[in-house]
């Protein structure tokens, strides 16, 4: 689980290359810290590519984590963020056996009160999805395994910040001093 106390989400904004999640990471494996969780994708601008890191360290080395991510060739620009400027969520997916439901309105029960839903239906088991902070995503985990798992993964997280996107900001700046 993430912890909260020192918990800091990077969005680092990047040219679509070949190579670079791994220099990325690498600069996190080089100063041996733990990332709990990384996602990739396409950012707002489809020339852009976005990656958002999880880690657990004190400001300070987040400080000087992003003005590394910062001087990558490749690198936009990074940011940090704490958790309460931001909105995130994660997915989680759950394979757990057909038998469940020979337990009725329980495990229905269970999956409403969790705000989950039921994906597919097959002749052995169920998947079940559900989306929420790890938290949320790992409550569930627990109150299903007493039925049985087959299999279960969650996402990394995906965050929104909450104030304007200061790449942006930050583009427009350039592109001014540029001019």
């Amino acid at each position: 689980m993430y912890s909260t106390k020192n918990s800091f989400t990077i969005t680092v904004f990047t040219e679509d290359q070949a190579g670079l999640l791994s220099r990325v990471v690498g600069i996190f494996n080089r100063r041996n810290i733990n990332i709990p969780s990384l996602t990739t994708s396409q950012s707002s601008d489809p020339t852009i590519h976005r990656f958002t890191i999880v880690i657990n360290v004190p400001e300070e080395t987040v400080i000087k984590l992003v003005a590394q991510l910062d001087k990558q060739v490749d690198v936009l620009k990074a940011f940090y963020y704490t958790d309460s400027e931001i909105v995130h969520q994660e997915i989680a997916l759950y394979k757990v056996p057909i038998a469940v439901f020979n337990n009725g309105s329980a495990v229905e029960r269970m999956i409403r009160k969790h705000n989950a839903r039921v994906l597919l239906i097959e002749s052995e088991f169920v998947v079940i999805e559900k989306t929420g902070h790890e938290e949320e995503t790992e409550a569930l985990l627990e109150d299903l395994k007493q039925f049985g798992i087959y299999e279960f993964v969650r996402s990394g997280r995906v965050a929104i910040v909450k104030p304007m996107e200061r790449l942006n900001n930050y583009l427009a700046t350039q592109a001014t001093t540029q001019s």
